[in-house]
């Protein structure tokens, strides 16, 4: 039996990982290959590899990270039992800095190699490991087999086939397209597609010149690094708890912008348990589908209310605590909760009564847009709305994530992310509430709010907006072309005076992923043949909502053809499925407990390891692969 992962990013070394730790369990009786197949490095992907800059960090602490599906247990690391990132880093590195650290992804690379190298440890003698550096570009069905094309001019056969392909690179459209045409008929222009910042040609980018970033998420800081300390600067304490920028000469000037025109805001300084787990008491499935109004669920009316809620009930339990001491919220909880039995109950005016009226509630749109509706007279005026706005945030991470009433709110978002899938994918809400209130609305607030840098990020903007390297134009920040100039112009509606021009766009956003859209030669080929198809949300009401996202089925993942059938015999998970599923992009799970990553990665493995018990004895394939590897 011949079985391919194509893709070795953190997907698809989960799936690797709990097949083997499956047949540890329980071994199988006939010999099998399994084929770990990437274009990049095997064991990685491209997004974790190990050659990139150190600059580029994680936003999850290390203690909070692991791609071993169970915690160490005395015995050596194994499928299914091995350290946290955390742990190995502290094994592996005498300046380890501690658990709560960020490490650089090309760290947590050397991680995924370890963990790689110690289940190809772990296999026994019948069970080979055969890795394969090339890229896929077509797939075709024969009977029950799968026929692979490689780039490099190979083939290879197999019987089971694990697509975990992870980001694509669509091309530019709509506005971007724009600045991308235009920039092709300017020799000195320069239009950099959204991507992972370390692919990006920002070497190119000559020393002074002005770019203009487009994005101001988490890309943005990779790319703000790239163009900071990857051109030889260097941020210093400045003595009064922030940082100060030495230049190098070498930087660019960035001008930087988004709709909201402020960073991605800090994660709160981590103060949890790495096994810490929020129970929710209001937002449950159980309560939503017992309360909503219809028999199809919109996530504005019979979700967000019970969302904000739970939200709510931290934040003012956490301020009484903060205000009267530990334990004094629980009288409050327990009338919030018995408030619940006869609906979503008013947190607000329940934490009235407690002495909180003075307490300013939260606003989800204010907190992801605190600029709306604000007009400023200059740069100035606005740079320093901005910098009051980045101190309060800082403020606000540096006290913690338990004991800052608001960073410990917006943790429930986080927390949040496995009971919003329960809702929301395969069609859970109806097509225009999934396209408008979901995407739309809540993704992008939930995205900004719950997915923050570092501190030490907001630390950076700081200093470079104080020595001139960064300025971030204001609200609903424009990236145009300007033909009289020859160059991009770059201006906020809202910030009198704001126009400056650029030679370079940077898009600092990750592209959303679309089927439909996706130029690789492999989903080309896949939604070709209909064994791809574009998962669409039906409504009761004739409504329809096309995601975009690979349709599958429920655990264990095969993708639907044009025909609605399943194929038994391969699986998809991961970013492809994005909006048939939803928050596909997490790359790895909590230690001490098997989240949706490991649930997700386990299925399949069951799935495809059980009919293996008793498979026939396989061939080898090697030979031709030999020569893709040594390509």
């Amino acid at each position: 039996m011949k079985v391919a992962i194509v893709g070795s990013g953190p997907r698809g070394l989960s799936i690797l990982e709990r097949m083997a730790a499956r047949v540890a369990e329980q071994p199988l009786r006939d010999a099998t290959d399994i084929y770990l197949i990437d274009s990049h490095e095997i064991g990685t992907g491209r997004v974790w590899r190990t050659d990139q800059p150190k600059w580029f960090l994680m936003n999850t602490v290390a203690d909070e990270v692991s791609a071993f599906s169970g915690q160490p247990d005395g015995g050596p690391a194994r499928p299914g039992a091995g350290p946290s990132l955390a742990q190995w880093w502290k094994s592996v590195d005498p300046a380890y800095p501690g658990p709560n650290s960020y490490a650089p992804r090309a760290l947590h690379g050397r991680y995924m190699q370890f963990i790689l190298k110690t289940i190809e440890e772990s296999l026994p003698e019948n069970v080979r490991l055969i890795p394969v550096k090339a890229t896929v570009d077509r797939l075709e069905r024969s009977a029950d087999r799968y026929r692979l094309t490689f780039r490099e001019g190979a083939h290879l056969t197999v019987d089971r086939v694990v697509l975990t392909t992870g980001h694509a690179t669509p091309s530019p459209s709509g506005n971007q397209s724009r600045l991308a045409e235009f920039a092709d008929g300017q020799a000195a222009l320069r239009y950099i597609a959204g991507d992972s910042a370390a692919d990006m040609p920002l070497d190119a980018i000559p020393a002074g010149s002005p770019v203009g970033v487009l994005g101001l998420g988490l890309s943005f800081y990779d790319v703000m690094a790239a163009l900071t300390e990857g051109r030889g600067g260097r941020f210093e304490d400045d003595g009064r708890g922030g940082l100060v920028y030495r230049p190098s000469g070498t930087e660019p000037v960035l001008v930087a912008g988004s709709r909201s025109a402020m960073p991605l805001p800090a994660r709160g300084r981590n103060q949890k348990h790495h096994d810490h787990r929020y129970d929710h008491v209001l937002f449950t499935t159980e309560r939503i589908l017992a309360h909503r109004a219809h028999g199809e669920i919109s996530f504005a009316e019979d979700a967000l209310p019970w969302l904000m809620a739970e939200v709510e009930l931290v934040y003012y339990a956490t301020t009484l605590d903060a205000r009267h001491g530990p334990g004094k919220s629980a009288a409050f909880a327990a009338e919030v909760v018995a408030a619940a039995e006869d609906g979503v109950p008013d947190v607000v005016a329940i934490a009235t009564g407690y002495g909180l009226g003075d307490v300013p509630r939260i606003d989800l749109d204010e907190q992801a847009r605190p600029f709306t509706g604000r007009h400023f007279d200059s740069p100035e005026d606005f740079a320093a709305a901005l910098t009051g706005a980045l101190a309060d945030d800082l403020a606000h991470a540096e006290a913690g994530n338990v004991d800052d009433p608001l960073k410990a709110a917006l943790d429930v978002i986080r927390d949040s992310r496995a009971v919003i899938r329960s809702l929301v994918d395969f069609a859970g809400l109806t097509p225009t509430s999934h396209r408008e209130d979901f995407l739309g609305w809540y993704v992008p607030r939930s995205s900004f709010l719950a997915a923050g840098p570092p501190r030490a990020r907001l630390q950076q903007v700081m200093a470079l907006l104080a020595c001139g390297l960064l300025r971030i134009a204001g609200p609903d920040t424009r990236f145009v072309p300007d033909p009289a100039s020859g160059r991009f112009a770059v201006h906020s509606p809202y910030v009198a005076g704001s126009r400056v021009l650029v030679d370079t766009v940077v898009d600092a956003r990750i592209p959303t992923p679309d089927v439909r859209t996706d130029p690789h030669p492999l989903t080309r080929n896949l939604c070709a043949q209909g064994i791809w198809t574009s998962y669409v949300n039906r409504g009761a009401d004739g409504d329809r909502f096309d995601t975009g996202g690979v349709a599958v089925t429920e655990a264990p993942f095969h993708p639907l053809d044009r025909d609605g059938e399943a194929d038994r015999n391969l699986y998809v998970l991961g970013i492809p499925t994005e909006h048939a599923r939803w928050f596909m992009q997490g790359g790895s799970s909590r230690p001490g407990f098997w989240t949706d990553f490991v649930q997700n990665a386990d299925a399949i493995a069951v799935d495809i390891v059980t009919p293996l018990r008793t498979a026939a004895p396989a061939t080898s394939a090697a030979l031709s692969i030999q020569a893709v590897s040594a390509t």
